[in-house]
């Protein structure tokens, strides 16, 4: 009878240890942690905004408005070309949404040469052509027969050669304007040579020809500065500085799009203003 009792006794004993095990076990284990919240900014998914342009200095200022389109809901990404035909083939066929590279002029003519519908939708800046110095660096002396490498398309050939006329080194067919070429040339005292060069390819023969004329974002690759590099250069009160400001472009029936007013309100603001000044100071201006 004393062994059953004894026996019961442990089995008491044994069920009261396993139970406070169990309730030491329940007690100790982690508390359930709640899901981690996202702001709702990080979950939206960003719509995207493609624009195709030359590197410098387009890409450049357009790198410095992401954040400020991020901000928006918008993801900015930008497609560089070395060019100035593809960025507004690739618009015109929907592939992109929007380019910035050129001037109304270069885009009139592109439109009416190639059948294509693109708009501009806002003027961002402006930069002054200039004339560089290649193997002969005094314009004031200029050797006879000495050659002169410029733009070939037909807006800034003729932008070339009235930056030449302005420097008393030709005189152009009264008339010609905008449309005007080497074969425009009614004086030619020095008998220069006018080598017609693709615009990206201009800068490449300043060590063989005499000068050059190029377009801003080109003498910037180059390594020139119009402001103090340039031996004669459009001026910033200049009609040309209206005329040939560089504008943000999109295909026809496009110009309302949300994602592009944003576009536009960022790259017209006061900071991409400032960035302009600072950064290329003068040899490119910001418009208002």
């Amino acid at each position: 009878m004393k062994n059953i009792k004894k026996l019961f006794l442990l089995l008491v004993v044994a069920a009261l240890a396993l139970g406070a095990a169990g309730c030491q076990k329940k007690e100790e284990a982690p508390a359930e942690k709640p899901a981690a919240e996202t702001p709702a900014a990080d979950t939206a998914e960003l719509k995207k905004i493609t624009v195709a342009a030359t590197a410098v200095p387009h890409a450049e200022i357009l790198e410095q408005v992401k954040e400020d389109l991020k901000a928006e809901g918008y993801e900015l990404e930008i497609v560089v070309f070395s060019d100035y035909v593809q960025p507004n083939l690739v618009v015109e066929a929907g592939d992109i949404d929007a380019n910035f590279f050129q001037h109304k002029p270069y885009l009139d003519d592109f439109n009416k040469e190639n059948k294509t519908n693109i708009v501009p939708v806002a003027v961002v800046h402006y930069e002054p052509l200039g004339i560089y110095p290649g193997k002969s660096n005094d314009l004031s002396n200029i050797p006879d027969g000495a050659s002169i490498a410029v733009p070939n398309d037909t807006t800034n050939e003729a932008r070339a050669l009235l930056l030449l006329e302005a420097n008393g080194l030709i005189k152009v067919k009264e008339g010609a304007g905008l449309s005007a070429t080497k074969n425009d040339i009614v004086e030619n005292s020095h008998n220069l040579e006018i080598v017609e060069l693709e615009a990206a390819q201009v800068a490449r023969v300043a060590g063989e020809t005499d000068f050059v004329v190029l377009n801003g974002n080109y003498a910037l690759d180059a390594g020139f500065n119009v402001a103090t590099d340039a031996l004669a250069k459009e001026e910033q009160d200049s009609e040309a500085a209206q005329v040939y400001a560089n504008i943000l472009c999109v295909k026809a029936g496009n110009e309302e799009r949300e994602d592009i007013k944003a576009l536009i309100e960022v790259l017209k603001s006061d900071k991409i203003k400032s960035y302009i000044a600072e950064t290329y100071k003068g040899a490119v201006i910001a418009m208002d």
